[in-house]
């Protein structure tokens, strides 16, 4: 099928940035990953993935997270399923 059209989207620089590195190592093009992202749309006739708006718990952790505030801190995964098997 030829791929003839044209599209333009208004992306914030430092998600794209992001974006571009992990599919540079995935040997996929940004139009490639858009180009699969909407086949699945048309595929699963809408968003291929599950969108949820964060219930106030969910929320507030994510900011604390974000802020860098009472995360928890282990010195190896073998540590981390220690604490989480007790």
């Amino acid at each position: 099928m030829p791929r003839t059209a044209t599209i333009q989207a208004r992306i914030d620089p430092d998600i794209k940035d992001k974006a571009q590195a992990i599919l540079n190592k995935l040997n996929i093009s940004l139009s490639e990953a858009i180009s699969l992202y909407l086949t699945q749309v048309a595929l699963h006739n809408g968003i291929p993935f599950e969108i949820k708006i964060p219930n106030e718990l969910t929320a507030e952790t994510i900011r604390k997270s974000e802020a860098g505030e009472e995360l928890h801190q282990v010195n190896s995964v073998d540590e981390l399923f220690r604490e989480l098997e007790s």
